[in-house]
């Protein structure tokens, strides 16, 4: 039974009232205001008008004074019959957030320190038939970490360290603090009769086309020892039929099944194959009475890391049931910093946008959460791989501290088994750059003290991992490996020296360097970078019009503004300023600095990444940060806080296409034609390249045979840059890449940077099938560069945003809003770099 009904929701000083007069059964709390559960504070007070909305201008300074006060919750449940002997109630927790005392019918039940983990309470003595109370009292955190040691090392605040909490909260580089509190999980009663499976542990031990062999483990807890338990397991597949089956008894509560399964459907990434699901059923007996069951969808999948190749070379690559993988995606933060509130169709909207561009994995990130369960169902049941860290971020961490210890080992116990038998879940990793930047601080003198924490990611989670997850890989951080725990030569890369300035190579010891300066922060550093893969590197770009237009007061929507410059929660904005300096030039009002950084963001991705994807015999993988944004700022995500995404999102539905084709050119330098195939089949065919000027003439086509094996790149041709322009100037031209008759994206080329292009005026046209929700956009007289619908709305898809257009041939865009709202079609504005903004033609 949830017990998602009636909550009430009341602050107090700390020690105001004494806690048993609060948590007792009859306290009248009619005048408490009502909250929804799973939830949290803010919200609440949010829906109820009580704060304004914290996303808005600087009204998060204003919501400061909740997390200084003691919050409590209330909420009655009814009992039809008292709990008999032979059962047990229990009360579960799935997330309190963070540092809770929990009283059941005025009796302190227990209490929780940690927002990463549930909590099961026995019940079954305290309820009763008819009605029940649950009070919860949360403290505010300065009164558990204000008496600890400070770590000489913590990112962002010092007060996080000892609070296992998502560490976002505090602040981040591209979020506000926003410290919340309250009951961010499900809770519910669990009624179990004689007996009640503990847990059920399922893995792919072998899998090919003819045979696979499943092996279940299965706990359970009996509250009769002289009850039999048995079992019976089984995997159901998508028509209802039973592909596996197996049964028995449990032998001190626990047993050992293996299920073999003929011609099994294999679990692929959306990518390579079908995402296929069996349901997963275990069903626990007592004295041959059915007590307990399990059911949940499963996937039959080998997953491996390759640290070797097969020359005994280093790699670091994802084998998925025997194929080497490029790992195509981006990072993962929370979808919101109001984490217990937000609503699963966020999770869902998100999710199929990293499908609709083409990844297949995305990373968690240290410093959110363990995702909520409902993540990883969308990434099983959408074929998208998971990349998991565990929940330390850019900190020392006390770990000479055996309370401390205990905690964090309760914690990993609880998500491993919450999340060990999902298909999507690829990687454990044990946290996000402590290694590299402890290395880092010592060397420059900003830490004197022992690697606190190092013994949780290289001994407590392997020790964790090898009794509870056997079944796939583990790795200490991100980035590690080699000579530097950034060394593109061994293991996993953080590539930081596009954006932040990051001066490479370095070795262990040596100091830290950065470089400020046009040349130190621009992408086009990516082409040195040979690394193994590539787990974390982006830059900025502005949210989109309508999101930016929701939260900034409209007399400070301008480039320049102090509210804008909120918006940007970086070290240093310089670094935004130099990159679009040495790309688009620096932005003169609001209108240039959104398409600049958007532009600039999305070219450069698109220049990283194409280099990675033709260096894919070396290079296994790419995850941009990041993927989506918690609160609507200026940040490197490729989807605004409004669901928006921004024009590198429709870059990554091209450069991360599985079959791409792409050109290897730097100004003055020959050009260099690839074509990358990352599915598992052969192509032959023709590749065409066009040059065009920029009033749409085409100047010169060449056509090349082309054959490239599976899972493969290859180099099809290289000609000098005088040879192809045939006397156009470089910066006049403009090149297009095409393979007629494949599932290929064409791919366009400027010869020199969007500053210092000779791109004339273009005129847009534009009409708007109201019908069919399309809009069809034309360029006169000129190429138009990055075309851009703009509609005051969030959550809207479109087929394409953000492209280039020749004159004469017309393009069709449709559009959809995924929430299931009418389109706001005659509000749409359609602009392009060297196009004015027009609106279009409006037919029903």
């Amino acid at each position: 039974m949830e017990l998602s009904g009636e909550w009430r929701l009341q602050h107090y000083e700390v020690g105001q009232v004494p806690p048993l007069q609060l948590a007792d059964a009859g306290l009248d709390d009619r005048f408490w205001i009502t909250a929804a559960v799973p939830g949290d504070v803010h919200s609440t007070l949010m829906e109820r008008k009580l704060i304004e909305h914290p996303y808005y201008g600087h009204n998060d300074i204003k919501c400061r004074w909740i997390e200084e006060k003691e919050w409590w919750y209330r909420t009655k449940f009814q009992l039809d019959e008292a709990p008999s002997q032979e059962e047990r109630l229990e009360l579960v927790f799935e997330g309190l957030d963070t540092f809770a005392t929990i009283y059941v019918n005025g009796l302190e039940i227990g209490q929780s320190a940690n927002m990463h983990r549930s909590y099961v309470y026995d019940v079954t003595r305290i309820v009763h038939r008819g009605k029940n109370t649950v009070a919860v009292k949360f403290d505010p955190l300065f009164l558990h970490n204000r008496d600890k040691a400070q770590m000489q090392w913590s990112s962002y605040t010092k007060e996080r360290p000892w609070i296992r909490k998502a560490a976002m909260n505090f602040g981040w580089d591209w979020g506000p603090r926003m410290v919340t509190t309250g009951i961010w999980g499900k809770v519910h009663l669990k009624r179990s009769k004689l007996a009640r499976l503990d847990s059920v542990y399922a893995r792919t031990e072998t899998a090919d086309k003819d045979m696979a062999t499943v092996r279940a483990s299965i706990e359970a807890k009996c509250f009769n020892r002289s009850v039999e338990m048995t079992y019976r397991a089984s995997l159901v597949d998508a028509l209802g039929g039973t592909a596996a089956e197996a049964a028995g008894k449990l032998a001190r509560s626990r047993a050992e099944v293996s299920l073999n399964i003929d011609r099994p459907k294999l679990w692929w990434t959306h990518d390579l194959g079908q995402p296929y699901l069996y349901e997963l059923e275990v069903i626990l007996y007592a004295d041959g009475q059915e007590t307990d069951r399990y059911r949940k969808p499963f996937g039959i999948r080998t997953i491996e890391l390759m640290l070797q190749d097969e020359h005994g070379r280093h790699a670091f690559a994802f084998r998925l049931n025997g194929v080497r993988l490029f790992a195509k995606g981006s990072n993962w933060i929370p979808v919101d910093n109001f984490i217990g509130s937000a609503p699963d169709k966020r999770y869902t909207d998100l999710i199929e946008l990293a499908v609709e561009s083409n990844m297949n994995m995305l990373r968690i990130w240290a410093g959110g959460i363990y995702e909520k369960s409902f993540f990883y169902d969308e990434c099983d049941r959408l074929g998208v791989l998971v990349w998991q860290d565990f929940a330390f971020a850019n900190a020392l961490f006390p770990d000479y501290n055996a309370d401390f210890m205990d905690n964090v080992r309760q914690e990993a116990i609880c998500n491993i088994k919450r999340l060990r038998n999902h298909a999507s879940l690829a990687l454990w990793c044990g946290n996000n750059e402590i290694d590299w930047l402890y290395d880092m601080k010592s060397s420059d003198g900003d830490i004197t003290c022992p690697f606190y924490g190092e013994s949780i990611y290289h001994q407590l989670l392997p020790e964790v991992l090898e009794q509870y997850d056997d079944s796939r890989p583990y790795w200490p951080s991100s980035p590690y490996g080699g000579n530097d725990a950034n060394d593109p030569e061994v293991g996993d890369r953080h590539n930081w020296q596009v954006w932040h300035g990051s001066v490479y190579p370095r070795k262990f010891g040596d100091p830290t360097m950065l470089d400020y300066s046009v040349e130190g922060v621009t992408f086009k550093n990516y082409k040195k970078d040979d690394t193994l893969f590539s787990s974390e590197f982006g830059m900025h770009a502005s949210a989109n019009r309508y999101t930016l237009e929701k939260y900034v007061p409209d007399e400070e929507f301008y480039w320049g503004s102090v509210e804008m410059a909120y918006r940007n929660k970086d070290t240093n904005h310089q670094k935004g300023i130099l990159l679009m300096e040495g790309f688009t030039g620096i932005p003169s009002d609001i209108e240039e600095y959104m398409r600049f950084s958007m532009l600039t963001q999305a070219e450069g991705l698109k220049y990283g990444i194409e280099h990675y994807r033709r260096n894919k015999a070396r290079t296994s993988g790419s995850l941009i940060w990041q993927h989506g944004d918690s609160w609507p700022g200026t940040s490197w995500s490729l989807i605004d806080y409004e669901l928006l995404p921004k024009a590198s999102f429709y870059y990554a539905r091209k450069f991360y296409h599985p079959l791409h084709l792409s050109l290897d050119h730097d100004p003055r330098e020959p050009l260099k034609l690839w074509i990358v195939n990352d599915r598992l089949q052969a192509y032959s065919g023709k590749v065409t390249l066009q040059v065009y000027d920029f009033e749409g003439k085409l100047v010169r086509t060449l056509e090349t045979a082309a054959e490239v094996g599976a899972n493969t790149a290859v180099k099809l041709g290289e000609w000098e840059e005088l040879d192809i322009l045939g006397g156009l100037s470089p910066e006049r031209a403009l090149v297009r890449l095409s393979a007629p008759g494949w599932d290929c994206e064409d791919n366009y080329y400027y010869l020199r940077d969007p500053k210092e292009l000779d791109l004339p005026q273009a005129q847009l046209t534009a009409s708007v099938d109201a019908e069919l929700g399309v809009v069809t956009v034309r360029t006169i007289g000129a190429v138009a560069r990055l075309v851009t619908i703009d509609i005051p709305q969030g959550n809207v898809r479109m087929s394409d945003n953000f492209f280039e257009l020749l004159p004469g041939e017309p393009k069709s865009i449709t559009l959809r809003q995924a929430d299931g709202q009418a389109l706001m079609l005659d509000r749409i504005r359609i602009g392009a770099l060297n196009a004015a903004s027009t609106t279009p033609l409006f037919h029903r």
